[in-house]
């Protein structure tokens, strides 16, 4: 019987082997087997549906039938009530964890306090949810040049609804702003419930609502964004934009000139990024202009400073102050003539 053991007969009462099968059918049906017939089944021994007979140990009988259903079906019926106290353990562990997520959304715990929002349609429905439940100020940051109208158009029902609220608005934008026509008339429509302010350069896009939930983009091509609700975040944005603020120009007051005669204050601002060692894109990208105007700025800096060359452009620049156009401002109102003496052709770099 070495090697017929349940290692090659790997199943229970209820799904015998062929062999097995064979065997056990024969018992039932006669009654008894001979022990021999049972040797290469061992399994039917171990499984107890044969036993030796009382009267003569070379013959095996088989266990009724009846009495293999029940037990299998008690079998049967433990694992199925083990695996239900698992079942009832599991739903009850992970009911404790959900009310511990619940806790953190409740408290304003970092997980729910950012959402990343995939898709111009879950951005548009996450702001129309801010809009509706603001009640306040919306705080606004508008990078880039002249708005496009559809931009305009885009937002303007949130902003009808917001002016309908009695809710202030504030609106930073990039001075080349000023120049669209599209922002002026949507100011005109939004009357007192909106104040606009302009910077040489801004940050990135941001919305603020009640200074309790704030926007951010998430990629560089907005099609991602971020829904901020930690407080420490949020409020970190509110100061920024505070600051921002007060540095701002209201958009109803003149930009200050710059005191160099020739020299208007886009072209100042591009000389101080050029001072910066910043190049062309960077600086187009920055004031919110094309590239092709920026370098019709810088061309025009170059004739009124009389340099030959872009490294003669940057000497001259630091020369007049407009590395640091606070120190133009100072110099006072009066335009100041270029009367700068000959410095040569330095070495183009």
């Amino acid at each position: 019987m070495a090697g017929h053991g349940t290692e090659e007969h790997p199943h229970g009462a209820d799904r015998l082997c062929d062999a097995g099968d064979r065997v056990y059918s024969r018992a039932v049906r006669r009654g008894r087997v001979p022990r021999r017939d049972a040797e290469p089944v061992p399994c039917l021994l171990e499984l107890a549906l044969l036993h030796p007979d009382p009267d003569d140990m070379d013959w095996l009988v088989p266990t009724s039938p009846q009495e293999v259903m029940t037990r299998l079906l008690r079998g049967v019926y433990d694992e199925v009530s083990a695996s239900q106290r698992r079942v009832g353990s599991a739903v009850a562990a992970f009911e404790w964890y959900t009310g511990l997520g619940s806790q953190q959304q409740t408290s304003g715990a970092e997980g729910t306090a950012i959402r990343v929002l995939d898709g111009a349609s879950r951005i548009q429905a996450a702001l129309d949810e801010a809009t509706e439940a603001c009640r306040t100020q919306v705080l606004t940051v508008q990078p880039g040049g002249i708005r496009p109208e559809h931009e305009l158009t885009e937002g303007l029902h949130r902003a009808l609804a917001l002016r309908g609220r009695g809710v202030r608005m504030r609106d930073l934008y990039t001075h080349v702003a000023r120049h669209g026509q599209g922002l002026l008339n949507y100011l005109e429509l939004m009357g007192e419930s909106v104040e606009a302010r302009t910077l040489d350069e801004v940050i990135d896009r941001l919305i603020l609502f009640d200074c309790t939930v704030a926007f951010v983009p998430a990629n560089s091509d907005r099609t991602m964004a971020l829904e901020l609700r930690h407080p420490g975040l949020v409020h970190y944005l509110v100061t920024v934009f505070e600051r921002l603020w007060r540095l701002a120009i209201p958009l109803t007051a003149s930009l200050p000139d710059t005191g160099i005669e020739g020299i208007s204050h886009r072209e100042q601002s591009i000389a101080a990024l050029l001072a910066e060692g910043h190049q062309d894109a960077v600086i187009a990208e920055r004031l919110g202009i094309s590239v092709r105007t920026c370098r019709a700025h810088i061309a025009r800096l170059s004739e009124t400073l009389g340099a030959a060359s872009r490294t003669q452009l940057g000497v001259r620049i630091a020369q007049v102050g407009l590395d640091d156009p606070s120190r133009s401002r100072d110099a006072g109102s009066s335009p100041t003539p270029f009367n700068l003496p000959d410095q040569g052709s330095p070495t183009v770099l």
